[in-house]
């Protein structure tokens, strides 16, 4: 079944419509939100708390498995349609997959600097006072937006939301695993908030780009 144009075009208004909103989201952050809260958790000392640190674990793990999952689900496809969960996970992992593609891509234009310094004696508001961004430069050490993995995140969670619309389980869990790891990334001053907020928004909308190629939004 293909998806008719005037679909593509109600997707498509809603992508520019949650960018433009997550743009605004951006700029109030980075003027009023970004350095309070990054100085805030540098000061409290909320970035030793452990529990924190383990729950940033997960979103590159999953990404780092994903390969081995899409290997396993299109051998087990040679024998027989895929069960609707199976065809879930393929959408869900390959939208991670391209979700942090899209996040590279747009790191590398935007070339923020990091909250705090980790490695390499990169710049930071923390570490070093520098702040802002500067567009067209690549590196890891001015890769702090979008979030990478708050893109993993949403990227993944937001294709079984779609997926299973009528699911209250479905939707619990993803609340709850998703939300400790966004607030985390916070928390440790991996991020700025607005770093999670465009990287939730870019691996949003791209799963829901990625479910509605597949149709899993019809039962």
């Amino acid at each position: 079944m293909t998806m008719p144009e005037a679909d593509y075009r109600r997707l498509l208004l809603r992508a520019l419509i949650m960018t433009v909103l997550c743009i605004a989201a951006v700029l109030v952050c980075y003027f009023w939100i970004d350095r309070p809260v990054a100085f805030f958790v540098y000061r409290h000392h909320i970035n030793t708390i452990q529990v924190f640190r383990w729950l940033t674990y997960p979103p590159p793990e999953v990404q780092n498995w994903s390969a081995l999952v899409l290997t396993i689900l299109m051998v087990r496809r040679a024998w027989g349609p895929f069960l609707r969960w199976q065809k879930v996970l393929l959408v869900a992992c390959l939208s991670l997959i391209v979700a942090d593609d899209f996040r590279i891509s747009i790191g590398d234009v935007c070339g923020r600097y990091w909250p705090e310094t980790w490695t390499h004696d990169n710049p930071s508001l923390i570490g070093t006072g520098t702040y802002g961004f500067h567009p067209f430069q690549r590196g890891d050490d001015i890769g702090s937006f979008p979030s990478g993995h708050a893109c993993r995140i949403l990227g993944f969670a937001t294709v079984w939301v779609i997926a299973m619309p009528h699911s209250r389980t479905v939707q619990v869990i993803a609340i709850v695993l998703c939300a400790p790891m966004l607030v985390s990334l916070v928390a440790m001053n991996y991020h700025f908030v607005s770093d999670v907020i465009a990287g939730g928004v870019l691996g949003g909308i791209v799963a829901t780009y990625a479910a509605h190629l597949a149709r899993l939004q019809i039962s």
